[in-house]
């Protein structure tokens, strides 16, 4: 009898779909959900900025909140999404574009869509695999040239396809971008960009990478902007010292003319104390064109005044000096720029930039910023920025 009630109870489950192999698929997919892990990061930040001729200093308190949610791994598939919203706490929000006629925050409050992508790393025949579609964020490098502008509370985002492979010592990224998603509206973009980076871990002393960033802004006139490039990047111990080494070079073409781009940057590391002088120029062509970089995270470089977000036609020469380091758990790092036309014999102005961060055990993290431009040009005026944050993310 109770054979037949087991063969019964089997064809009831198959007329039903439920077959032994949709229960296990069924389990694990709820596995996959089960196994996921919740996203939240949240930042709390107070920005001062005093530009010489402004009748007010800006001054801002937002509140940044990431909430979200990666899965686990379902047959080499998994999801995520994220939301990001960000507020002005306490009514302080005394800065343009928020308030005309004062200076720029570019922390606006919005409430948005940050990521949403489905990935795939599931290959046997391609082991080192990783498909992305969808809303992401992405990072090539140093984020020169691609970034997510993670300073600002409204982080940068692309829509589109990306896909990743390494295999030994090389490593290969590609994307199609149809969406650039800013730090503020004015910079969301409709876009056919194209993006290649490979890289050697192999090379002597650290990484070899070669890369072509093909972007095209739909709708725009003249909007190409193709930029091939290689980079180097080592470090070599030498008993107590270890020398570091960054050298790239680029070439960009747009329809106005074509502009070359150097980095150079040597350095070393004492006792846990890092010191690096290095140049970096963004060249012109005869003072009408000059190489920009649109989709990179610009406050991390050029001084974190913002100064030089755009590159003026005349091109830039950035020769800067840094020096940090660690001292009771707390990073310590200051930086003196010197900034010139690349184009002609203009002093655009210096700028001191510092910073001290710690963090609280695993989850939070709290740090002063201070940013100081002295403009020795008319095309520019003295600013001065104060950062004061903490944060939580897991």
């Amino acid at each position: 009898m109770m054979k037949y009630s087991a063969i019964a109870a089997g064809v009831f489950l198959s007329t039903l779909g439920f077959t032994g192999s949709a229960i296990a698929e069924d389990d694990a997919f709820i596995t996959a959900l089960k196994s996921g892990t919740p996203l939240l990061n949240m930042r709390l930040r107070h920005e001062e900025v005093d530009v010489d001729g402004a009748t007010e200093d800006a001054k801002g308190l937002t509140l940044r909140t990431r909430l979200g949610y990666q899965s686990g791994k379902f047959y080499g598939f998994d999801v995520m999404g994220e939301f990001e919203d960000t507020r002005i706490v306490g009514k302080t929000g005394y800065y343009a574009p928020n308030k005309p006629g004062y200076p720029i925050i570019a922390d606006p409050e919005v409430t948005e869509l940050n990521r949403a992508a489905i990935s795939y790393t599931g290959s046997d025949a391609l082991e080192g695999l990783v498909a992305t579609y969808g809303r992401q964020r992405i990072i090539y490098d140093n984020a020169r040239f691609v970034g997510n502008v993670g300073w600002r509370q409204d982080e940068q985002t692309f829509d589109g396809a990306k896909v990743d492979y390494g295999v030994g010592d090389f490593k290969f990224s590609t994307a199609y971008l149809t969406q650039v998603n800013g730090i503020t509206p004015k910079f969301d973009a409709n876009t056919s960009n194209y993006l290649f980076n490979a890289s050697w871990t192999g090379a002597p002393g650290g990484s070899l990478t070669g890369y072509g960033y093909l972007l095209e802004t739909d709708n725009v006139v003249d909007s190409d902007n193709d930029t091939y490039g290689l980079r180097y990047s080592g470090a070599f111990d030498l008993d107590a010292v270890k020398l570091l080494l960054t050298l790239e070079g680029a070439q960009q073409e747009v329809e106005a003319g074509d502009t070359d781009y150097y980095f150079a940057e040597l350095g070393a590391q004492v006792a846990g104390v890092t010191v690096k002088v290095a140049q970096e120029v963004l060249g012109s062509d005869d003072g009408l064109v000059a190489f920009q970089t649109p989709l990179a995270t610009k406050h991390a470089f050029n001084g974190w005044a913002d100064q030089f977000l755009a590159t003026p036609a005349a091109g830039l020469e950035d020769s800067f000096v840094s020096v940090g380091g660690k001292l009771a758990g707390f990073k310590l790092l200051a930086v003196y720029h010197d900034f010139k036309a690349n184009e002609g014999s203009t002093d655009y102005g210096t700028e001191t930039n510092l910073l001290v961060a710690r963090p609280i055990g695993k989850n939070y993290v709290v740090g002063l910023k201070y940013a100081d431009f002295s403009a020795d040009s008319l095309a520019y005026a003295d600013t001065s920025k104060y950062w004061a944050w903490a944060e939580l993310k897991f």
